[in-house]
């Protein structure tokens, strides 16, 4: 993997061994999907989401990543039309994903996890469609199929039923699309070191997708398989949906309306007091470096060895703008140390506290 490169005032890192230097955070068009769908964030405005990819890019970003079960093909519709607004020379590289199937006629279930061959196929037609384009960048698989619906508190790693896709068979389809032409690089969201293994026999994991952040910790055994194998890491949810971008409040906790699918998880009720004492803790790092407690959040998953990449959302314009620095703030050891303190005295969340492994410089 070559060494970071500086863009447009955007630290660049190579996404594994693709050849793709991308910016160290990506445009997440997740929550730009609005509701009406089973995991969507209440109502949006379109304008005001393609505004806010738009001033993504002008920020350096050259990277978005969107899924085809988002707002049910819409959320790949809105980065369609964002592409079409721009320049050629200007367009950013286009990462989606397959294996979430939803039932057009009951939009509010949960989609299920489908990546059989035929099934996979289909989906990539319609994501090039809505998208626009002629080649995804990156083409993922969502979540393991196993052949049934996708609750978000799961952990991708739910047992097999009968109707179920070996990750053998599904991760040929993947490769058969790259050697096809349809997509540049193949990754895995969601995937298990165990899985992770038994693709890498069939062909290479270009890319990987875990949830990270200082609250969900969980994914460090699968960043540091990718860092061994050269396989690039982009990780979403770095700001853990908004609690940890400083302006998060009980109040507005309690205030999320129904179509939001935080009004109902852990995070956001049950766990919401600890989450919030670890964003408070990070505002005086934050000030130590004029910096906002967003940016600190997303360079403490930057600094974890083998992260090439962080996903962060945004809805409006104006969000863009409070965590764009995160990609050349560098985190002191003292910054790390307290923050590995914050985390410990919060409770917040599992897994390791602090950055392990030699970082890169």
């Amino acid at each position: 993997m070559s060494e970071d490169v500086v863009y447009r005032g955007m630290t660049m890192r190579e996404l594994g061994g693709t050849g793709m230097q991308i910016s160290r955070i990506g445009f997440g068009s997740w929550a730009v999907a609005g509701g009406g769908w089973r995991f969507g964030w209440g109502a949006t405005d379109d304008a005001e989401s393609v505004a806010a990819i738009r001033r993504a890019v002008e920020a350096g970003v050259n990277w978005i990543d969107t899924a085809a079960v988002y707002g049910l093909g819409h959320s790949e519709e809105l980065v369609g039309r964002a592409l079409a607004s721009l320049p050629e020379e200007e367009r950013p590289y286009v990462f989606t994903k397959a294996g979430l199937v939803w039932d057009p006629a009951d939009p509010l279930a949960s989609p299920r996890r489908i990546m059989k061959p035929e099934s996979v196929r289909r989906e990539v037609e319609d994501s090039l469609r809505r998208l626009g384009i002629d080649t995804i960048d990156l083409y993922q698989v969502h979540y393991p199929d196993t052949g049934e619906s996708l609750e978000y508190a799961g952990n991708g790693h739910g047992a097999l039923s009968p109707n179920a896709t070996p990750l053998e068979e599904y991760w040929q389809t993947m490769a058969d699309l790259k050697a096809e032409g349809k997509v540049r690089a193949i990754g895995l969201s969601n995937h298990s070191v165990e899985l992770l293994e038994r693709a890498e026999k069939i062909a290479h994991v270009d890319a990987v997708q875990p949830p990270f952040s200082a609250i969900n910790r969980s994914a460090a055994q699968e960043i540091a398989w990718a860092h061994a194998n050269g396989t690039g890491v982009i990780v979403y949810s770095p700001l853990q949906s908004g609690l940890l971008t400083g302006t998060f409040t009980a109040e507005r906790a309690a205030a999320l309306p129904a179509d939001d699918w935080r009004s109902a998880h852990a995070d956001f009720t049950t766990h919401l007091p600890a989450n919030l004492q670890l964003a408070e803790a990070l505002r005086p790092i934050a000030a130590r470096h004029a910096a906002s407690v967003a940016e600190v959040a997303i360079a403490w998953t930057l600094a974890w060895p083998g992260i090439t990449g962080a996903i962060v959302g945004a809805r409006r314009p104006e969000q863009v703008d409070g965590w764009k620095g995160a990609a050349t703030l560098r985190l002191t050891p003292a910054d790390l140390t307290d923050i590995t303190t914050a985390i410990t005295q919060s409770g917040a969340g599992t897994g390791p506290v602090r950055p392990v492994g030699p970082a890169r410089p």
